[in-house]
């Protein structure tokens, strides 16, 4: 079933209807579970980023996939694949001006900061979100800008303040709201 999901996940097709589709349907599932449950999260990872909108500074939530670093999810890694379309997805523009963030990560709200990653750092977690998830390689052959790739580290373990920034505490998607990068539901 994963392959299946792969391959599907890798169509051009899939990239045009699944930005609109597997966002609103992660949104909803998760509110209705008390942040619990991310429908995509059946076959990927997955976490719901709230950052601050790079153009209007309000809370943006969005559904992402993600590669938890390690067991205990100390951190995670995000790639602003968006489906392996032409444009960066928003949520990524939002991270680079504002760093400090929030995940819902298994119904917990975690305070976080994204750096993103370059030169042999970029590249050991790329070959590493790959092997992780294989459709990302087909993302990065069919478009021309190069894929961007997070770190996000707790604030609360040596990455930061440690508390929550004002600005972090959810709201309803708009224009900056980014997009999902993970597979379809299973």
């Amino acid at each position: 079933m994963r392959r299946l999901v792969q391959k599907v996940s890798s169509t051009r097709t899939f990239a045009r209807v699944a930005p609109y589709v597997v966002p609103a349907l992660d949104r909803a599932v998760h509110r209705l579970t008390g942040g619990r449950v991310l429908l995509s999260a059946r076959m990927l990872p997955g976490l719901v980023l709230t950052s601050r909108g790079a153009a209007t500074g309000l809370p943006r939530r969005v559904p992402l996939a993600c590669m938890p670093e390690d067991a205990a999810a100390a951190g995670w890694l995000l790639v602003g694949s968006n489906f392996g379309r032409d444009a960066h997805p928003a949520w990524t523009g939002n991270l680079l001006k504002h760093p400090d963030a929030e995940v819902s990560w298994q119904g917990r709200t975690i305070p976080v900061r994204a750096r993103l990653l370059e030169g042999a750092e970029r590249e050991a977690a790329w070959r590493a979100v790959v092997a992780f998830w294989p459709p990302y390689a087909t993302y990065q052959a069919r478009i021309e800008r190069r894929i961007r790739l997070f770190r996000l580290t707790r604030r609360d373990q040596g990455g930061g303040d440690g508390g929550r920034d004002g600005g972090h505490g959810g709201g309803r998607g708009s224009a900056d709201d980014g997009r999902h990068d993970g597979p379809p539901s299973a």
